[in-house]
């Protein structure tokens, strides 16, 4: 069984003035499962601050909260996940530095999810 790794777009929501940007304000996030380490959680993580990898931040939280928080507010701990229309999903990350909110398009989530259950899909079985 192999780790899923999956790069995705995410926009940070703030009430802040951001600059300008190209790119409509998108950051990089890296999206992990891994079935062998835990095959319940995924991993998220957000670039720290100026987009340096190195101080990256990495959530871990439920393969199901991401699940149910496309169809429906959900929470758990400190992640909040609900459905922002209908191309969209809003992931919150709480931290005793503050709050991250982050919007998703549902089809970069999605494909992810399908990929972690492909992930375990293709799992020999033990004897």
């Amino acid at each position: 069984m192999s780790v899923v790794e999956q790069y995705a777009r995410a926009h940070i929501l703030t009430d802040a003035d951001l600059p300008d940007q190209d790119d409509g304000g998108a950051i990089p996030v890296v999206l992990r499962y891994d079935p062998e380490r835990d095959p319940s959680t995924v991993r998220v993580a957000l670039p720290g601050r100026g987009g340096r990898a190195s101080r990256s931040r990495e959530w871990t939280f439920s393969r199901a909260l991401l699940e149910q928080g496309l169809r429906a507010p959900a929470g758990e701990g400190d992640v909040r996940v609900w459905p922002c229309g209908r191309v969209q999903a809003v992931i919150e990350f709480h931290s005793p530095q503050g709050c991250s909110v982050v919007q998703f398009e549902n089809k970069a989530l999605v494909r992810f999810l399908r990929r972690t259950h492909q992930a375990v899909a293709a799992q020999p079985v033990a004897h």
